[in-house]
């Protein structure tokens, strides 16, 4: 039968759909990790701190993206336009990079060029004086072997400090000390969520 080519693209409508594409069928780590692939011709993208300094292989920042495709800004909405397309620190003026676009998504670059997706930044919360991007805990949770799906959540409790919860859908019964244990190795301890709730599916609106 016919060979079928699967990619995986990644691309806000304000910079002309297509952004970065992965080719799935040609990466043998498909099961293990969903990839947005390296920037299409003409793109640029940068993964910026919270400092507004570039981040480094592996660390997570706002992806943020430059080129000739990019929109002129909101119809109407002069205040949103200034706050997501601004001057690009990164390009030096050149001709057709001059402006950056933040999309307010969380990624990181990984060390084999592509882009490993994390996530929202308004997914962000401060777990004792430390901010946490949600959407982080999800990714390395959703590496651990038959979890399938995982929504992770701040609620604070009775003295009003916010506790991170982990609600997960998986192949097999998978425990709340196995899960704290892997995660454990790949994340600070202030990141482990304090709660593991297996449900059985994730509850979804119409």
């Amino acid at each position: 039968k016919d060979q079928v080519a699967y990619y995986n693209g990644y691309g806000p409508t304000e910079n002309s759909v297509a952004t970065s594409i992965w080719p799935v069928s040609e990466d043998e780590r498909a099961g293990q990790l969903i990839s947005i692939g390296r920037p299409m011709p003409n793109h640029r993208v940068y993964m910026v701190d919270g400092h507004g300094h570039l981040a480094p292989v592996g660390v997570a920042g706002e992806l943020c993206v430059s080129g000739p495709g990019l929109a002129r800004g909101y119809l109407d909405r002069p205040e949103l336009t200034a706050e997501k397309f601004v001057a690009n620190p990164f390009a030096a003026g050149e001709a057709g990079y001059e402006r950056m676009y933040r999309t307010g998504d969380l990624a990181r670059w990984m060390p084999d060029g592509n882009i490993e997706y994390l996530g929202r930044i308004d997914h962000q919360v401060k777990i004792r004086g430390y901010r946490i991007e949600l959407g982080e805990v999800e990714a390395q949770m959703l590496k651990v072997e038959d979890v399938q799906e995982v929504i992770v959540l701040a609620q604070a409790d009775e003295q009003g400090q916010n506790q991170l919860v982990a609600y997960y859908v998986a192949e097999r019964d998978v425990s709340a000390s196995e899960l704290r244990s892997l995660l454990g190795e790949g994340l600070p301890n202030y990141m482990v969520p304090s709660y593991f709730i297996q449900l059985e599916q994730m509850p979804l609106t119409p």
